[in-house]
């Protein structure tokens, strides 16, 4: 079992309006901690939990393993966080030490203190976090919105990022399907009854009939219902800007996603990065990270054996 402690977070009606991400109530953010700290007792152990400054706030990283080699981050997707990784830590593990991140302005353990006004401002923050845990470049791995948050930072920073991994990430190849932008809005209103909430929970999960019945279900309802978070627009990439990415990557994109069609993503991702490996995963769901954790870490394995051979 691990312990978690979390930092002094944003709470309560007094942040409305400053547009920083904030837990709407006491009640609420106790729902949170406790589904948080739910999760993250199904984690190994981690060697060290840090809050790291940066000039948008504190962001919460963990780091796990130990070794020497280039460390692979993991960025979750939007609503989650660190916990989303229980089922795939094991196998990650057994590659190179990881170090997870609670991505900034979203619910979790790291705390926004700054408006993000614009997609260089995503960026800014993950690379002093970044710089500040490693002086070298580092291997990342997103999923979802943390696969464009990956991708942002290797457009704005690329100095940062040694491989890039990404998991049916929305906004890098394309844009979202009408069905995922109903699935966004509907999912944040305060005001909706949990059984509809859990339904849309559902069905990005791929049609688990009880999400919310799960550690990872209860954190991302919790992040729907009782976090308000004020991001920027999330903006695609130009062309131009991702062909000038120099890192490798895998791009994997889930067949059965309702983000976007994964065989057009992909085959603008060919065609925009011929070097890139980008496959399509015919039965994957968007909830691809927690469907087939042993096999993402057996192409992530494969994958960062070439792209560095020195572990």
């Amino acid at each position: 079992m691990s312990a978690v402690e979390f930092p002094e977070h944003n709470v309560g009606p007094k942040w409305k309006g400053k547009r920083i991400g904030y837990f709407r109530e006491t009640a609420g953010y106790k729902r949170y901690r406790e589904a948080y700290r739910e999760g993250f007792e199904q984690l190994p152990p981690p060697v060290e939990s840090v809050d790291v400054p940066t000039g948008f706030g504190t962001v919460r990283a963990y780091r796990f393993g130990s070794g020497g080699g280039t460390p692979l981050v993991l960025l979750p997707g939007r609503q989650a966080a660190t916990p989303l990784w229980a089922s795939n830590l094991p196998g990650l593990l057994a590659i190179r030490p990881v170090i997870t991140l609670d991505l900034l302005g979203e619910p979790g353990a790291s705390v926004q203190s700054k408006v993000l006004e614009t997609e260089a401002d995503q960026a800014e923050w993950l690379a002093e976090a970044l710089r500040a845990l490693e002086p070298r470049p580092v291997h990342i791995l997103g999923v979802s919105i943390g696969g464009w948050s990956a991708v942002n930072l290797a457009v704005h920073h690329p100095d940062r990022v040694a491989s890039l991994t990404v998991l049916d990430p929305p906004f890098v190849f394309g844009g979202v399907g009408l069905k995922m932008v109903v699935v966004s809005l509907g999912s944040v209103l305060p005001g909706m009854p949990d059984r509809w909430r859990n339904k849309l929970l559902s069905w990005i999960s791929g049609g688990i009939e009880t999400p919310e019945g799960t550690a990872e279900g209860k954190l991302i309802a919790s992040g729907m219902k009782d976090f308000a978070a004020y991001l920027p627009m999330t903006k695609k990439p130009t062309g131009e800007q991702l062909s000038a990415v120099k890192a490798p990557l895998l791009a994997i994109f889930a067949g059965r996603s309702i983000i976007h069609k994964a065989t057009r993503v992909a085959a603008r991702g060919r065609k925009l990065l011929p070097q890139a490996r980008i496959e399509v995963w015919p039965e994957a769901s968007h909830a691809i990270s927690g469907e087939f954790p042993d096999r993402i870490a057996a192409e992530l394995a494969t994958f960062l054996a070439e792209v560095d051979p020195s572990r």
